[in-house]
């Protein structure tokens, strides 16, 4: 596979910075983080992306994906058409969408449905630009928080056009074993994202019932890969199975001081280089 680094944390380096990033820890290249403040930004994205992407591919790196605003869901928005241009100028073959918050007020499949609607117009603009429009699954109150409810939202569309971005982190937050997320996303699995979690029990303050009745959450915690509870070995095995080859991107989204960041971003490249090798 090839492994590639999601920008998001590297909001402040320049392209020039991240090509030195990327040949000094060995990886394949970058999920370039496209949002305001960023050295690529929607608002300037049709000029700066090629240029972008084009310094990046001259130094050797791939970038297969952007990754767009959080609140990037709808093609009507101004922004949609002129980002899927820019990514089919600069040669970028995938955007990865915001997310479909799920409001519990609501009925559940009428939720569905106008999701699946939007993707459906997604598929529209995806085929005009040759780029493929991916659903990350993400943990939380969201539509399509794993891979049973993504495929919820996108069975029957076209996989050429819709894809599915899986995450083996937020799977084990959602209590999904990832062969079995696998399996059903299988058709439409496109890009993944590595990373690891655990989850910690922490109090809430409940109504006073005289009872002695405690009440708590889950906390997520993002943490160098290997130190939570994913199952790398199970992961990199059903992609080996199946004969995955990527690319995945690696979020180091851990949670450490930051003195000790770059420490840990370069033991977590080694950490996926090292179970790449042996897959």
């Amino acid at each position: 596979m090839k492994l590639i680094v999601f920008s998001k944390l590297l909001k402040e380096l320049s392209i020039p910075t991240l090509i030195e990033l990327a040949h000094r820890h060995g990886f394949d290249g970058y999920d370039l983080c496209v949002r305001p403040g960023y050295p690529v930004s929607p608002e300037d994205a049709a000029e700066t992306l090629p240029a972008a992407v084009r310094q990046m591919e001259a130094a050797g790196l791939f970038v297969p994906l952007v990754t767009g605003p959080t609140n990037l869901t709808d093609p009507r928005q101004e922004e949609a058409e002129s980002l899927l241009a820019a990514l089919a100028a600069a040669g970028v073959p995938r955007l990865k969408l915001g997310y479909f918050r799920f409001d519990p007020a609501q009925p559940y499949w009428t939720q569905v449905e106008s999701a699946r609607q939007t993707l459906e117009n997604w598929e529209i603009l995806g085929r005009i630009y040759g780029v493929q429009v991916c659903y990350h699954t993400h943990s939380g109150n969201l539509l399509g928080l794993n891979a049973a409810a993504l495929m919820h939202l996108l069975q029957g569309r076209d996989p050429a056009y819709i894809g599915a971005y899986l995450d083996p982190g937020h799977f084990a937050v959602n209590g999904e074993p990832f062969a079995l997320g696998l399996a059903m996303a299988r058709e439409y699995l496109s890009i993944l994202s590595f990373k690891d979690v655990l989850v910690e029990r922490v109090e809430v303050n409940g109504p006073s019932t005289g009872s002695g009745q405690r009440h708590g959450k889950g906390k997520v915690c993002w943490v160098p890969a290997g130190e939570g509870v994913v199952d790398w070995r199970s992961v990199f095995g059903e992609l080996k199975r199946t004969g995955f080859d990527g690319p995945a991107s690696l979020h180091c989204e851990f949670e450490v001081p930051a003195e000790e960041w770059m420490g840990r971003f370069e033991r977590e490249i080694a950490f996926f280089r090292r179970w790449n090798a042996a897959k």
